[in-house]
C-alpha cells in the first residue's frame, strides 16, 4: 500500500490500547471486608458449637429431659435378671478420693460429678450433667446394673468446655474395651466396656454399668454403653 494512504487510513482508524483499570481499595474498605468475613466465620462457628442448645431451647427444656427420663422410668427394674459377676469384690477404701460420688471417661475427657435426685427431680440433675437413675443399683450395692443418663447437648448457658467434660456428648466415642472409672463413697471402681447399642430399649440388664444418651435432640434412639466391673 501507498504509504501516504497508509497514513491517511491509521489517521482515520486510529488503533486504541486498551489499559485495564487498576482498582485500589481504601483501608477502610480492606477493614470493612475483613470485618465482614471475620462476623461471617464467626457466626458459622457460633451456629456449629450453639444450635443445638438453640435447638433445645426452642423445643422447650423439659422435652429433651423427658425424653431421658421416659426411657428410665419406664425401665421395668423390679422383672431384670440380673447377677453381680465378682458379688463379694469391693475396691479399698481411699479416704484421699473425693467424697461426692464421680465419673470419669479417660478416653473421651468425661469427669463429673453423679448426681442423685428422684424421678420427680430428674431434670434438676440432668441440668448440670450425669444422673444416676434411682431403684437400680449402686457400685457398693449391685443389687443391679448402675444405669447412669446424661444430655448430649445440654444448655445454651454451657459453655463448650463444659459440655465436653460434664455431659455425654461424646458417649457415641466411647469404644469396646474403654475404662470407665466411679469414684464412689471413697472406693474407685473400674469398668470396662464390652458392648454397645443403639435403639430405643435397653437390651442387656446383665451389665454392672449402663450409659445412654439421646443420639439427638428429639429422638427417641438412644445410645448404649454396657461395661463391667473389673478387679484392680
Amino acid at each position: 500500500m501507498d504509504p501516504v494512504l497508509l497514513h491517511i487510513y491509521y489517521q482515520q482508524n486510529p488503533q486504541v490500547e486498551i489499559i485495564p483499570k487498576r482498582v485500589k481499595l481504601s483501608v477502610a474498605q480492606i477493614l470493612r471486608k475483613a470485618s465482614l468475613l471475620t462476623f461471617a466465620f464467626g457466626f458459622l462457628i457460633f451456629l456449629i458449637l450453639y444450635a443445638p442448645s438453640l435447638i433445645f431451647m426452642a423445643l422447650g427444656a423439659s422435652k429433651p429431659s423427658y425424653l431421658l427420663f421416659r426411657k428410665a422410668k419406664d425401665t421395668p427394674s423390679t422383672t431384670i435378671s440380673y447377677q453381680a459377676k465378682i458379688d463379694d469384690y469391693q475396691p479399698r477404701l481411699d479416704t484421699s478420693l473425693p467424697l461426692e460420688s464421680r465419673i470419669s471417661i479417660p478416653s473421651v475427657g468425661i469427669n463429673t460429678k453423679i448426681n442423685e435426685m428422684s424421678y420427680e427431680n430428674y431434670e434438676e440433675a440432668l441440668k448440670v450433667g450425669v444422673w444416676r437413675v434411682p431403684d437400680f443399683g449402686t457400685p457398693y450395692e449391685r443389687k443391679a446394673p448402675v444405669i447412669l443418663a446424661a444430655h448430649r447437648y445440654g444448655y445454651l448457658r454451657w459453655s463448650v468446655p463444659y459440655r465436653l467434660k460434664n455431659s455425654f456428648y461424646n458417649l457415641p466415642k466411647v469404644k469396646v474395651g474403654d475404662t470407665v472409672e466411679i469414684i464412689w463413697r471413697q472406693r474407685k471402681y473400674i469398668y470396662e466396656v464390652y458392648a454397645e447399642g443403639k435403639g430405643e430399649e435397653i437390651t442387656d440388664y446383665s451389665a454392672d454399668l449402663i450409659l445412654y444418651t439421646c443420639e439427638d435432640l428429639t429422638s427417641p434412639v438412644r445410645i448404649f454403653k454396657y461395661a463391667r466391673l473389673i478387679r484392680v
